[in-house]
């Protein structure tokens, strides 16, 4: 089994994190999301993962190529590397990681977590991933047969046809298969909004009579903006919490300070007469003074003194002194 990561652009809804790190890296609970999400799909998959071959723009540079590789390499897979420098779309972003695409393959975008306990129905042509929704006019969603087979594929509804939308994980049986549909896409320049779409290859492949069936999860989670990413961040920690994980290190230095549960705190951090949680993140080598957080995504070698934090994001080696609540600075910022 493969998996595929189509993760090309930065992420402008999550700036300014985003303008030093891609978003797939950005950390929930401690982990890089792209590194839970493949994690969690391995689990569904319940398969040895051969490759993850991972589409960025060549302009994240190295180190970031090095930590997908390692994020790779803990799964026990190989890591491959592929570049998508135009957003071309979906199905440009896929097709170049051809090379990858044999045998069984999951496609996955990589600015969404999920929870699912279901059995992958490996005998369908394509298992494409579904999640019910209170608002279905906001996604792309699936119709179903009553042999639970998708019959249509319809893009932000305007009326009621169906609550699944779909979330942004394919499983297709035939790797071969999906590259040559959206080969054909490119190859007779079908495009719509100015981009190859994967829905226009999955709409093909329906018609040629291959079975779709539906994988549903039980929780989905965006990390688009930050209010949504901070709320993915809030929900994964009670997730892992339910679990009984414990992810406060051994290593932290607590002085007339307070730690309420759920939270992720990395090794070395420094609490001085604070109060941290419910539902915090704190990255390692991080410092915090005088202050309360709840509720926050705070990365690593952050300063914070003298606040009272709720709903915010603080990035890498951010200093923060002040009494704003709800904020959001990225790395190496300075604010007072």
């Amino acid at each position: 089994m493969r998996i595929i990561v189509p993760m090309a652009g930065r992420g402008s809804r999550l700036r300014p994190h985003t303008l030093t790190i891609p978003k797939p890296l950005i950390p929930i609970a401690g982990k890089p999301i792209v590194h839970r999400l493949v994690e969690d799909i391995a689990k569904v998959l319940n398969d040895k993962i051969e490759e993850i071959a991972f589409i960025i723009h060549e302009s994240f540079g190295k180190e970031v190529e090095e930590n997908l590789i390692a994020i790779a390499g803990k799964l026990g897979s190989k890591a491959t590397i592929y570049y998508q420098n135009e957003a071309l779309g979906t199905a440009h972003a896929i097709l170049c990681a051809q090379e990858s695409m044999k045998g069984p393959i999951v496609v996955a975008y990589a600015d969404t977590l999920f929870r699912a306990d279901f059995n992958l129905e490996k005998n369908a042509d394509s298992v494409i991933w579904v999640k019910q929704v209170d608002d279905p006019s906001a996604f792309g969603v699936v119709q179903l047969n009553e042999k639970n087979e998708i019959t249509d594929f319809v893009e932000k509804p305007k009326s009621f046809v169906s609550d699944l939308a779909i979330i942004g994980i394919y499983y297709f049986k035939s790797g071969e298969n999906l590259k040559s549909e959206l080969q054909f896409l490119l190859d007779n320049n079908i495009i719509k909004g100015g981009e190859y779409q994967l829905t226009d290859a999955l709409e093909n492949m329906k018609q040629k009579g291959l079975r779709f069936v539906p994988g549903k999860v039980d929780e989905w989670m965006d990390c688009g903006n930050k209010d949504v990413t901070v709320d993915t961040n809030t929900r994964m920690l009670n997730f892992l919490e339910s679990e009984n994980q414990n992810y406060i290190a051994d290593n932290i230095v607590i002085e007339n300070s307070t730690i309420i549960k759920p939270c992720y705190i990395g090794n070395n951090v420094i609490l001085k007469n604070a109060v941290i949680g419910p539902n915090v993140s704190l990255g390692e080598h991080s410092k915090v003074e005088n202050a309360k957080i709840k509720n926050s995504l705070i990365q690593t070698h952050a300063t914070i003194r003298n606040a009272e934090l709720d709903n915010a994001m603080i990035g890498n080696f951010a200093t923060y002194d002040g009494n704003h609540v709800n904020i959001s600075i990225g790395d190496y910022s300075i604010l007072s």
